[in-house]
């Protein structure tokens, strides 16, 4: 059996949530919406890695929590102005929050 998991992230707005996320090296899958003026659904995906995006009230809590594993957060660190933790729990880390409130460990794992 093939199984995923796919965290789903409230947001406010859909556009500018799909371009923060493309700063951690995500690209837009796909965009779901009812008809005009209804909230949107998208899909962002990294490598292996797929998150929902969703403007629907209900959907996801404000402030979630995700790990997000990365080969290289050295360069993470540096497209979002933070300094790396040598010692943080989940490995070499940052810790970011999206303009919704959600929070992103972002980790390289020890070796």
């Amino acid at each position: 059996m093939n199984e995923e998991v796919v965290p789903v992230l409230y947001i406010e707005d859909a556009a500018g949530a799909v371009e923060w996320y493309g700063r951690l090296g995500f690209t837009k899958e796909w965009e779901h919406q009812f008809e005009p003026g209804f909230p949107v659904f998208v899909s962002v995906v990294r490598g292996n890695v797929r998150l929902y995006l969703s403007e629907h009230k209900g959907d996801a809590r404000p402030n979630t929590l995700i790990h997000l594993y990365v080969d290289d957060i050295d360069a993470v660190a540096e497209e979002f102005g933070m300094s790396v933790d040598e010692e943080g729990l989940a490995g070499r880390e940052c810790d970011l929050v999206d303009p919704d409130g959600n929070r992103l460990r972002v980790a390289t794992r020890r070796i």
